[in-house]
């Protein structure tokens, strides 16, 4: 359903309301999230491989404290990879399969279902 010339004026009178008032947190919405997400996973394998190469030069050394900095920043490494990857989460009409949805898809398929049947 399209918007109105009158709400597409309010709708813009608000964005640029918000924008003036906050502007690092429209920043924040507006930038491009795969980017991000990209950049996280690529921290993560450099924090992966040098958390191993760390922990084999503390087995190497034999210092407990090294190899055990080593394990934690490879630890790391391998979180920022899982929490960031995304696996064929996909389902019908847009609605992932999983149980765990994010918030904000929740709501767009809210949005558009109810949309739909206007």
């Amino acid at each position: 359903m399209a918007l109105s010339e009158h709400e597409r004026q309010l709708l813009a009178e608000m964005e640029a309301a918000f924008a003036q008032e906050d502007p690092r947190l429209v920043s924040t919405l507006t930038g491009n999230a795969r980017t991000r997400q990209g950049s996280r996973v690529l921290i993560g394998i450099v924090g992966l491989l040098l958390g191993m190469a760390i922990l084999f030069g503390g087995l190497v050394s034999k210092l407990i404290a090294v190899g055990l900095f080593g394990f934690v920043v490879a630890l790391t490494g391998a979180f920022l990879i899982i929490t960031n990857v995304r696996f064929g989460r996909g389902g019908k009409q847009g609605v992932p399969k999983n149980k765990k949805a994010k918030w904000s898809d929740r709501l767009e398929h809210r949005w558009d279902r109810r949309n739909n049947e206007s």
